[in-house]
């Protein structure tokens, strides 16, 4: 009895006024779970508050920032009461241990006994995955109540990192789901607009660029401030016939990655799967089972991985409304993707609340267990990656193994021609293996995986000389929101031969975080993913390749030997600032349009009332000239210390000619419900300075445009395919919004694009003198408005119809291709001859030669050769030789402008945003 009352004592002290922390219901007034109820941001950022107030002994509430819309951004850190008196020693040791530098194993091993293990768990980063959101208040509720054994190992041993990802989101779904006094009636499939004020569903897509405010609060926590060695990202749907999907994922993984980080996936959803089948509840699935993999780099929970860090996805099927499980009969049979199907059912969201409970604590009670294991396997993949950037290293990439095998056939090819077999003889053995158990002679292996010529970098140097280095610090400044360590130059230094000035950018390979370092400077390598042979493609997760330094056309030097200077190391986190000092013009200035800042200068300029020109010949086409004033001098001063911006002075005014820069009346395409593409470049104008207004279909379909725009963008996805009739290639995927069942403010904004209502009106602004300015599918405006061109990427068939080009022929989806580009061309002022551009099975034309030589067609960028691959998976890249990826039209007084890739995309493709400026003017 005495040892009993010694043990109570024990756990009251461990939760000191735990009787204080108000249930769920008791604040929400309905249990976290119940069906047809959501709470949003407002009451949950109270309730978080309560609890802080409840138990601060447990509780630690910071704001880790505001959101785009304001709202503080929350993030709730719970341990022990004892681990809260030494909370900033357990953060000094996490970061220590995942940063791996200048610790010996023996320091490392006394560091990973004495420190705790920090654990991340999220929700809410996609609104309407309500499930998530609320997993969160019932998982604090929880482990700041509950008494258990468990509960208390979890605290003594973790510190847990509860973050909410995007409140603005949760405030307007909720909202609007709770509108409806009848709860029969609540539904969140006509949400007016995206539940992140810009780019939605995108906010997933941000992590390795950080453009939003969430996505940069975030990644100051994950990658500079505590680095978890186990992060949990949220989500939801799950695949049809299953509960969940979650770890471990299907192939590919990243080849940068360390195995260890895999391995690590691998036994934290061992954990988790387990627990739920001892719980009773069945649906997990993995691997195969679902679609999602460790290949691509830029969500919340993927970046993690090249970060050294075990990051978990889930995907859980529910929601306030209730649904059925439906019946899927190939998920029923039991098998290594889903050891434990389940049935068919009605499925309510208490369900999936306590599955995600459940997941949590499966996480937590691993970390509890194994926080020595995880604090030192994050030093020991930091410490791999810094001997790999220190010595020579290879990655082996799915080309070079195609390179050893292609060697090896074609000297067994050799061989056998030699002695009478010839190529047939080394048809009949394609791998060219002879017999398998004996296997290649090692001089194959040799040859390519130790060509000294294919060695991964030691590291990257930035030039201050280059032409844009504006947007090269925005790059840099990426890699340090993510954690890189970045060195700068302190003088003028020589690498290689080559001299660099001083300011100049190093970023070395010899860091815990390489594997990211590689992924933003390299090439990705996407395996050939087919079904079967000869089969159609898989589909990856999200992009194949991203490469970012391509993507913002950043001008570096590979150093494949190491190499020192007069360098130094900025801190982990610190953003980097060029500002520039503009020198006096008595003959005015000039910005070379080879920056993008150029253009936020101009937006200001005008916007002070200072005259801007065009030099429109010679070697300063393009560029923009700023007569010299008192006011001209104030605004490109301001601007070059904020952006970085180089201004030349001059002594008299150039003899060139100009035209008067003109600001235009800029409309951007959007529709009901919000487009993301579309909320990128509404992102993308407010950052240069750009005025915009956003249109929608039932203002163009209403005819008289050319009185109140001059321009007007459609982003992909806007304007339907052409197939002689209103057709909308989106219709599968679009849920049809009755104007009867929203408020009539959001009237204005419904509908959408069609050929027979909208096509005529764009024609008259076009004839009257307008511009459009169309990226991606909505190039297929050409079609409609019956302009001499045709697509590239089509076949005959046998009986003389044509037809695009099916998967199996061609596939490349989001990858980065080069292409040639007319720089001399007005609309592509400031580019250089070569561009890289995101490319996602995008438009690609044929010319019509008679336009073409009558100035009816111009193209401003093509497919030189058949070999355009620069990062990501071309499945018959040959297909896009001589096509062409950009062009322009003249439609009576005006012109369209029509850009296959995606010129803006997801504001990462810095590159290629002049393609849209140069028209907005």
């Amino acid at each position: 009895m005495f040892k009993r009352l010694i043990f109570i004592l024990v756990c009251v002290s461990v939760h000191v006024s735990w009787a204080q922390v108000p249930t769920p219901k008791e604040h929400f007034g309905f249990a976290i779970g119940d069906d047809y109820h959501l709470a949003n941001y407002t009451q949950t950022e109270a309730y978080f508050k309560k609890v802080a107030q409840a138990v601060p002994n447990l509780v630690k509430l910071q704001v880790i920032g505001k959101t785009e819309e304001g709202r503080d951004q929350i993030m709730m850190i719970v341990t022990s009461a004892d681990n809260h008196k030494k909370l900033d020693r357990y953060k000094e040791i996490s970061t220590k241990m995942a940063r791996a530098e200048g610790l010996s194993e023996e320091q490392a091993r006394a560091m990973a006994a004495e420190g705790k293990a920090i654990v991340w768990i999220d929700g809410g980063i996609h609104s309407t995955e309500m499930v998530a959101t609320h997993q969160l208040i019932e998982t604090l509720y929880q482990v700041t109540t509950r008494t258990d054994a468990e509960t208390k190992r979890i605290l003594d041993n973790v510190v847990i990192l509860f973050t909410h990802i995007n409140p603005d989101g949760q405030e307007l779904v909720a909202n609007w789901y709770m509108r409806e006094k009848d709860p029969t009636k609540r539904k969140m499939e006509t949400i007016p607009r995206l539940y992140h004020k810009y780019i939605g569903h995108d906010n997933n897509r941000d992590y390795f660029m950080l453009n939003m405010k969430e996505s940069q609060n975030v990644g100051r926590q994950l990658f500079v401030e505590w680095i978890p060695q186990i992060m949990y990202n949220h989500h939801q749907r799950g695949p049809a016939g299953s509960v969940l999907a979650g770890p471990p994922y299907r192939d590919p993984f990243n080849y940068v990655f360390d195995p260890m980080m895999v391995t690590g996936i691998d036994a934290l959803g061992a954990a988790m799967y387990n627990r739920l089948n001892a719980e009773k509840k069945p649906g997990f699935t993995r691997l195969n089972g679902s679609s999602f993999s460790t290949w691509y780099n830029g969500g919340l929970r993927t970046t993690t991985h090249f970060h050294n860090m075990i990051g978990l996805l889930t995907e859980i099927i529910g929601g306030p409304t209730p649904e059925e499980v439906p019946l899927v009969p190939s998920r029923l049979i039991p098998n290594n993707n889903t050891p434990n199907p389940v049935t068919p059912q009605k499925w309510h969201f208490k369900q999936s609340i306590d599955y995600s409970v459940s997941l949590n604590f499966a996480v937590l009670d691993y970390a509890a267990r194994n926080s020595d294991h995880l604090l030192y396997n994050i030093y020991s993949m930091g410490k791999n990656s810094i001997e790999r950037g220190s010595s020579d290293y290879w990655t082996p990439y799915p080309k070079r193994i195609e390179a050893i095998n292609t060697a090896y056939q074609a000297d067994q090819a050799k061989t056998r021609g030699a002695r009478g077999g010839g190529v047939a003889a080394a048809a009949a053995d394609p791998m060219g293996w002879g017999s398998r158990s004996a296997g290649m002679p090692l001089k194959f292996y040799e040859s390519v995986m130790r060509d000294p010529l294919l060695r991964d970098p030691r590291g990257y140097i930035i030039p201050a000389n280059q032409a844009d280095f504006a947007t090269a610090t925005k790059f840099v400044n990426a890699l340090i929101r993510t954690g890189i360590g970045v060195e700068k130059a302190t003088a003028d230094f020589t690498v290689a031969g080559k001299k660099y000035p001083a300011g100049s950018f190093i970023v070395k390979t010899a860091q815990a975080f390489r594997p990211h370092i590689i992924d933003m400077f390299e090439p990705q390598n996407y395996p050939n993913d087919f079904q079967y042979p000869g089969g159609p493609p898989i589909r990856p997760y999200d992009a194949a390749g991203w490469t970012l330094a391509y993507q913002m056309g950043v001008t570096f030097d590979r150093m494949l030997e190491g190499f020192d200077g007069p360098f130094q190391r900025l801190p982990y986190g610190e953003l980097q600032t060029i500002p520039a000092k503009v020198a006096a013009g008595s003959g005015g200035y000039v910005l070379s349009t080879k920056m993008n800042d150029a253009f936020l200068a101009v937006n200001d300029l005008q916007k002070a009332g200072v005259e801007v020109f065009r030099i429109t010949q010679g070697s300063e086409m393009g560029n923009f000239y700023v007569p010299a004033s008192a006011k001209a001098k104030a605004t490109l001063d301001q601007v070059a210390q904020s952006a970085g911006l180089r201004v030349t002075g001059l002594s008299k005014k150039p003899t060139q000619a100009m035209e008067k820069v003109k600001p235009l009346r800029v409309a951007l395409w959007d529709t009901y419900g919000g487009s993301m593409p579309s909320g990128w470049v509404r992102w993308l104008m407010e950052q240069y300075h750009f005025p915009c207004n956003v249109v929608y279909s039932k203002e163009i379909d209403a005819g008289n445009l050319k009185n109140k725009y001059d321009v007007i963008v459609f982003v992909t996805r806007a304007i339907p395919v052409y197939r002689g009739a209103d057709n909308d290639p989106y219709a599968a995927f679009r849920t049809e919004t009755k104007e009867e069942e929203i408020p009539s403010e959001f009237h204005p904004t419904m509908g959408r694009i069609t050929a027979n209502q909208s096509i005529a009106p764009l024609k008259a602004f076009l004839e009257a003198g307008g511009k459009v300015v169309t990226i991606g599918s909505s190039t297929n405006l050409a079609y409609h408005l019956g302009l001499p061109v045709r697509s590239a990427l089509s076949e005959l068939t046998a009986t003389g119809e044509e037809r695009e080009l099916p998967s199996g022929k061609y596939y490349v989806p989001g990858s980065i291709l080069r292409v040639s580009v007319d720089s001399t061309a007005k609309a592509s002022w400031g580019l250089p001859g070569q561009a890289d551009v995101y490319f996602d099975n995008s438009p690609v034309f044929h010319l019509s030669s008679e336009a073409v030589a009558k100035g009816q067609l111009t193209p401003l960028a093509w497919f030189p050769n058949n070999k355009p691959l620069r990062s990501g998976w071309a499945w018959g890249e040959a297909y896009l030789q001589d096509g062409v990826a950009a062009f322009e039209a003249k439609v009576g007084q005006g012109k369209l402008y029509a850009f296959g890739p995606e010129i803006t995309f997801r504001a990462q493709s810095h590159g290629t945003f002049k393609w849209l400026f140069n028209q907005l003017y």
